[in-house]
């Protein structure tokens, strides 16, 4: 799903859920086992807790986990909303690609399967 992919531009459309382990060690150990695949980061790419980068407080900053595999993925930002560049909501007051920053999910996703 993120193959080749340095960073995400994606909305954010979640007014609840974030990741909160079951104790300080487990949100710990999903970025050291690089399960923690997005993590919410201000726009040089240094990984935040702040508002509104981190729009929710998850733990770590994580946006998104896959399992042990890297085949099962969640993500909390929505890649489906920002396939073209008139799909974010703040295309009109922004400079955008044409093709939005979720659409690379999709066509790593894609890509895989037909490989596979």
């Amino acid at each position: 799903f993120t193959k080749d992919v340095d960073h995400l531009y994606l909305p954010i459309r979640h007014g609840e859920g974030k990741i909160i382990g079951a104790d300080p060690t487990v949100s710990a150990e999903l970025v050291n086992s690089h399960q923690a695949v997005v993590r919410y980061a201000l726009p040089d790419g240094k990984v935040t807790m702040d508002y509104p980068y981190n729009p929710n407080g998850s733990e770590q900053s994580i946006a998104g986990l896959c399992d042990p595999t890297g085949r099962v993925f969640g993500l909390m930002p929505h890649p489906e909303a920002y396939q073209d560049r008139t799909n974010h909501p703040r295309w009109t007051r922004e400079e955008l690609p044409d093709e939005g920053g979720g659409l690379i999910i999709f066509k790593n996703a894609a890509t895989y399967i037909r490989n596979s």
